[in-house]
């Protein structure tokens, strides 16, 4: 018995480090939206991307790119094409900078970008990277009874 606990406690263990990304953004709160988003995005991936999408006019077949071909988690798709929106730069240019200088992090990432902590820019990235975090936490309890309205809340 102390054999299985011991297994489902590093079993928990090992999956709550590797939940948790470090986007070296230079800010905490920003590295932790930016987590909150990667959870929220791995539960409906196609919704994700098609919101993505939509959103940044990039074609799925870029996202597929960013996802498989460069290996990036969701938050980091979505900070990317954040980056290249407040840096007025392509997407393409930002995963130049991102196949160079991604052990470096995205904070210095952002910078090479033309984007500096402090300014303007920066401020809208973290404000709509905790905008984002947040909506989605309040989406959690309503995806099972979306469009619904007769059933009163209750699962049937």
């Amino acid at each position: 018995m102390k054999t299985i606990l011991l297994i489902i406690f590093l079993s928990i263990s090992y999956l709550s480090l590797n939940a948790q990304t470090n986007y070296n953004s230079g800010n905490q709160e920003l590295d932790k939206d930016l987590n909150s988003i990667n959870a929220d995005a791995k539960l409906d991936l196609a919704s994700f991307k098609t919101n993505l999408r939509l959103s940044y006019s990039v074609s799925e077949k870029k996202i597929d790119y960013m996802s498989v071909g460069l290996k990036m988690q969701p938050a980091e798709i979505y900070f990317a094409l954040e980056i290249g929106k407040y840096s007025k730069r392509s997407i393409d240019e930002v995963l130049v900078v991102y196949q160079k200088e991604k052990s470096k992090g995205w904070g210095y990432i952002a910078r090479q970008m033309g984007i500096k902590p402090g300014s303007e820019a920066f401020h809208a990235l973290k404000n709509n990277a905790s905008g984002k975090a947040k909506k989605n936490k309040g989406n959690h309890g309503n995806k099972g009874n979306k469009g619904n309205k007769n059933n009163n809340g209750k699962k049937k």
